[in-house]
């Protein structure tokens, strides 16, 4: 396991916003912010139709926008609880498998046991919102 830094996350890699129609959500932040959109999927292990824009430089934070794939999806969930809105905030690590064993180390809930897939190929866990002063925080370890 290679050391780890003192910060752990390496950037802020996106926030996430939960949005009850993709499309429009896309068309909103395109035509008054000037983003672009970057990728778009949809994730089934994650109950999501997700898009990721940009704002500026290519190395740059993301917003990312999650619609529910289906009523029971925890977005569905949270759009019925709260609203439209920021979902969660994700930081970008090096190594997932790392960073987790030491956030439970540290006393950190994490949602998942192992890793799972998330945008584009990444592998993802989330700190329990709980834990994280009412955060859910996403941990994000890019593919490749």
């Amino acid at each position: 396991m290679p050391s780890l830094p003192t910060h752990l996350f390496t950037a802020v890699d996106h926030v996430g916003i939960a949005v009850p129609d993709l499309d429009a959500a896309i068309d909103f932040y395109q035509a008054t912010f000037g983003m672009r959109l970057t990728h778009r999927e949809t994730n089934e292990d994650q109950g999501v139709h997700e898009a990721m824009l940009r704002a500026g430089s290519e190395d740059g934070a993301q917003i990312q926008l999650l619609a529910p794939a289906s009523p029971e999806s925890a977005i569905a969930k949270f759009l019925d609880r709260s609203g439209p809105g920021v979902q969660q905030v994700a930081y970008r690590v090096v190594d997932i498998e790392a960073v987790s064993a030491t956030l439970r180390d540290r006393g950190m809930r994490l949602l998942y046991d192992e890793p799972r897939r998330g945008t584009a190929g990444s592998s993802v866990n989330f700190v329990h919102p709980k834990d994280a002063g009412g955060v859910l925080v996403e941990l994000v370890q890019p593919a490749g």
